[in-house]
């Protein structure tokens, strides 16, 4: 009897165990050589045009010269420009200064860094690098001359007024001002251009902050 007993609950013990779980043979996917090929051309060529496109968008990368918040690059109109700014000027249609002609400066900021912004007013003076002739121009945040009701987006440095040191101050903002004045898009960021024509630094040499005009923001209005 009791060697029965034993066998009894051995054989019950035996049924609640947990079943044993059969393994799934492991397949592999070979992947073809010719997919990965073609993967990695479309890949390369993604990232290629974007970062061209990228490029495009924006400034030269290489060979800038910065003085204070203003911005060159003095090879821009040489032989030497890089397939960088041979790029960037046919995208946009440009024709820079040549080494012998001069040298344009582009400001995006004040001078304390900060973004040109049409709501505000700035006053830009009172000196510029020695120059044959320079222009001072404004653009808008599309890289279009800025539209005037007095129809000037410009100053020339033949037509400055000027006090009695021979000094100038221009002022840029979105309602009339006396003296020289400049008008603001009506909104938007705008940046400002000088170009100097037939000047000494116009290897971008023998230039410092000291005899650039500054770009003072004065108020920010509605």
């Amino acid at each position: 009897m009791n060697t029965e007993a034993i066998l009894t609950d051995a054989s019950g013990a035996a049924s609640m165990r947990a079943p044993v779980a059969v393994s799934k043979p492991v397949t592999y996917r070979i992947v073809p050589t010719a997919f990965l090929v073609v993967y990695a051309l479309l890949l390369a060529l993604a990232l290629g045009l974007g970062s061209t496109y990228w490029v495009l968008k924006g400034d030269p990368p290489l060979g800038s010269l910065q003085i204070g918040p203003w911005k060159a690059w003095p090879s821009l109109g040489s032989a030497n420009a890089d397939p960088y700014m041979r790029a960037i000027l046919a995208q946009r249609g440009e024709v820079p200064l040549a080494i012998g002609e001069g040298l344009g400066f582009t400001a995006m900021t004040d001078s304390e860094g900060r973004p040109l912004d049409s709501a505000c007013t700035y006053r830009i003076g009172s000196v510029v690098p020695t120059a044959r002739l320079w222009t001072l121009s404004v653009y808008d945040q599309d890289g279009r001359l800025a539209r005037s009701e007095l129809g000037r987006s410009s100053f020339t440095s033949a037509e400055i007024l000027r006090d009695g040191g021979d000094q100038f101050m221009i002022a840029l903002s979105r309602s009339l001002q006396d003296g020289n004045w400049l008008q603001l898009p009506a909104s938007g960021n705008f940046s400002i251009v000088l170009r100097l024509y037939d000047t000494p630094g116009a290897a971008g040499t023998g230039l410092d902050e000291s005899v650039f005009p500054t770009i003072q923001r004065v108020e920010c209005g509605a």
